[in-house]
């Protein structure tokens, strides 16, 4: 039976896809979303970086599949690493040892379905997946993984005065263009003003250490979102989207064993 849907639908998004889509369809690799749920200082939602992760893993796949790869967007994983931040109001942990045992079966289902590439779309400073990545590739090495920080895509700099840290001049920009009924008036932001640690090595970051999130702002913010805009953030989005989507493209036709030059 001939699929009936309008070819411009999303096919990449597997959330809003039916089995009359998927069931001959052929996928270069998969995208997941992985957010977090969090205060975002006073005018961001909790679900911000669900809401960032799945608006540019979706619009980077659209990218792609116009020049010629398929990606498919799998459903966002909202819950994230949040450690440093339990004693906020429904903030939302995930145990680092959760993530791995999500990110595991998922893996295990990607290989039961032919999909030897996956690409993850971090939304959240506090998802680590690096240790996770090296030891899925020595337990399940058919499968090819990676990990991106959207935000790092492209140069912050060049859109924003102070990007910020949380809830700062990019995120409130991007939420802005994204979500504008869910932000509220950034007269009712705090100034996003933080503490750092008093030991020089761990204040330049050389030394890492979690930060106790209620120790270093007032108003769960990092970063002062006042000068942020709508315009900013559609601007960085493009921008964002345009380098993700070209390396889905790239990745999407690379043959695996032939990864390195």
């Amino acid at each position: 039976m001939p699929n009936p849907r309008n070819v411009s639908k999303q096919l990449y998004h597997l959330a809003e896809s039916c089995w009359a889509d998927v069931k001959d369809q052929t996928y270069d690799l998969a995208v997941l979303p992985w957010g977090a749920v969090e205060p975002h200082n006073y005018h961001l939602p909790y679900a911000t970086d669900v809401f960032e992760a799945e608006a540019v893993a979706l619009e980077s796949a659209r990218q792609a599949w116009e020049h010629g790869a398929r990606p498919v967007v799998l459903p966002t994983i909202p819950w994230g690493v949040n450690t440093g931040q339990l004693d906020l109001k429904l903030c939302l942990n995930m145990m680092p040892s959760t993530q791995m045992v999500i990110l595991k079966d998922l893996v295990e289902n990607l290989i039961r379905h032919g999909i030897r590439k996956l690409v993850i779309v971090n939304s959240h400073g506090g998802n680590s997946f690096t240790t996770m990545i090296r030891e899925l590739s020595v337990t399940h090495p058919e499968l090819f993984i990676c990990c991106l920080d959207w935000w790092k895509a492209c140069d912050a700099a060049a859109w924003f005065d102070e990007p910020g840290d949380h809830a700062g001049e990019l995120e409130t920009s991007v939420m802005m263009h994204l979500v504008p009924d869910l932000v509220l008036p950034l007269e009712l932001a705090g100034d996003g003003a933080s503490k750092s640690f008093k030991i020089e090595a761990l204040k330049k970051r050389w030394v890492w250490a979690q930060r106790q999130w209620t120790s270093i702002t007032d108003s769960t913010g990092v970063g002062n979102p006042q000068k942020a805009s709508a315009e900013k953030g559609k601007q960085f989005l493009a921008a964002v989207t345009k380098q993700i989507a070209g390396f889905v493209v790239e990745l999407a036709a690379s043959d695996l064993n032939e990864m390195y030059e």
